[in-house]
C-alpha cells in the first residue's frame, strides 16, 4: 500500500514539475537553463579542477576582465529583443578607448571630460544608427556594419600608434580596487590577501540591474518585447514600433558609450585593435543568456550569465592546458551551438 502510496506521489510530483516547465515563458525557461549551465560548469571545475576555481578571487577576475563585455552585451540584448542586431559596438569601444587615451595624454585632458566624450561618441552611433533603422527602414545589419567599418577607420585616424596612458588622475583611478569583505584568501607565502573587483564591475553590476528593471517593469521594457514579438500587432495595440526601435539603439549606443570608457579604465591605453571581436563575444553572450535572434525573448539576467559562461568556459580550457587560442574558439563554438538549438526547440514549443 506504502508502495503504490509512494509510486503515486512520484507521479504527482513529477506531473507537477513538468506543468511549471511548460507554463514557464520562453523567457524564464532560457534564464533557467543558463543560470543552471553555469553553475553546473562553475562548480563542476571546483570539483575536478579544483586549485584556482576554490578561490573566490578566481570569480572576481572574471567579472573584472569582462566588465565591459557585460555592459555591451547588455546593449546588444536590448537590440536583439526588437528584433535588431548592432554589430558596431567593437569599433565604437575601440575608438572610444583611442580618443580618450589622446585626449588625456596629448591634450592634458581630465577624466571626467573625457567620460563625456565617451559617451557623446556612442550616443552619437546609436542615434545616427537608429534613426538609419526606425525610421528609414533600412537592415540593422547593414547600418551597424558600416558603423563598425567607419569606428574602426576613425580609430586610425585619431591615432596609429598603440600607447599607455599616463595621465596621473587616470592611473590612479585605474589602479583603484574594491575589496570584498570576507572573500580573500592566503597565498604561498602565508599572507592573507584580500579579494576585490575594480571599479568596472561596480559599474556593469549597477546597469545589469537597472536594464533589468527597465525590461521587466516599464512599459518601455513591455514595447521592446511587443516589436520584437510582432510588430504588426504591435502597432495594432498602439505602440509606436518606430520609436521603440530608435530607443533600443539609442540605448545601445549609450551602453556602448559606458562599455568603451569601462574598457578603457581596464585596459589604460589605446589601440585601433582594441576590443577585436567584441561584438561577437556580445551576441554569443545574449544569445547563451537566451535572448533570441528572431526577437521578442530575453532577459538581461541571463546576459549576465552568458558572459559568465563564455569566460568560464575560457578558464576551463585554459585551466586543462589547452592554451592555443583555437580550442577557446572550438569550446565557444561548440556551446552556442548547443544553446542555438535549445532555442529551436522553446521556438518549436511555442509554435506548438
Amino acid at each position: 500500500m506504502s508502495s503504490s502510496n509512494n509510486k503515486a506521489t512520484s507521479k504527482s510530483s513529477s506531473a507537477g514539475l513538468g506543468a511549471k516547465i511548460k507554463n514557464m515563458t520562453d523567457t524564464n525557461l532560457l534564464l533557467t537553463i543558463t543560470i543552471v549551465v553555469f553553475f553546473v560548469m562553475y562548480i563542476g571545475a571546483m570539483i575536478i579542477q579544483g586549485a584556482g576555481f576554490l578561490k573566490p578571487q578566481t570569480f572576481f577576475n572574471i567579472l573584472n576582465a569582462n566588465a565591459a563585455l557585460i555592459i555591451l552585451s547588455c546593449g546588444l540584448s536590448i537590440v536583439m529583443i526588437t528584433g535588431g542586431i548592432d554589430i558596431s559596438v567593437g569599433g565604437v569601444t575601440a575608438l572610444i578607448s583611442m580618443s580618450c587615451a589622446v585626449y588625456l595624454d596629448y591634450h592634458n585632458g581630465n577624466v571626467a571630460t573625457s567620460l563625456l566624450i565617451a559617451l557623446a561618441i556612442g550616443l552619437a552611433f546609436g542615434v545616427f544608427q537608429g534613426f538609419l533603422v526606425a525610421y528609414l527602414d533600412i537592415q540593422p545589419f547593414i547600418v551597424t556594419l558600416a558603423g563598425m567599418f567607419f569606428a574602426r577607420g576613425m580609430t586610425t585616424i585619431v591615432n596609429t600608434a598603440p600607447f599607455n596612458v599616463a595621465n596621473e588622475a587616470f592611473v590612479a583611478l585605474k589602479g583603484t580596487r574594491i575589496n570584498v569583505p570576507g572573500m580573500g584568501s592566503v597565498n604561498k607565502l602565508g599572507k592573507y590577501v584580500n579579494a576585490y573587483v575594480e571599479i568596472g564591475v561596480i559599474v556593469a553590476l549597477i546597469v545589469v540591474i537597472v536594464f533589468f528593471c527597465i525590461l521587466k517593469w516599464t512599459k518601455l521594457g513591455r514595447s521592446f518585447y511587443a516589436v520584437g514579438g510582432n510588430s504588426q500587432s504591435a502597432l495594432m495595440l498602439g505602440i509606436n514600433v518606430k520609436r521603440t526601435r530608435f530607443i533600443a539603439h539609442v540605448l545601445c549606443g549609450l551602453l556602448a558609450g559606458i562599455g568603451g570608457f569601462v574598457y578603457f579604465l581596464h585596459v589604460g591605453s589605446g589601440s585601433a585593435s582594441h576590443a577585436s571581436g567584441a561584438e561577437m563575444d556580445a551576441i554569443a553572450a545574449s544569445i547563451i543568456g537566451g535572448t533570441m535572434l528572431t526577437g521578442g525573448v530575453g532577459n538581461i539576467l541571463g546576459t549576465f550569465f552568458g558572459v559568465l559562461s563564455l569566460s568560464t568556459i575560457q578558464n576551463i580550457v585554459a585551466s586543462a592546458g589547452l592554451d592555443q587560442a583555437w580550442w577557446t574558439g572550438i569550446t565557444r563554438a561548440v556551446m552556442l551551438c548547443i544553446f542555438l538549438i535549445i532555442q529551436s526547440v522553446v521556438i518549436a514549443r511555442k509554435k506548438k
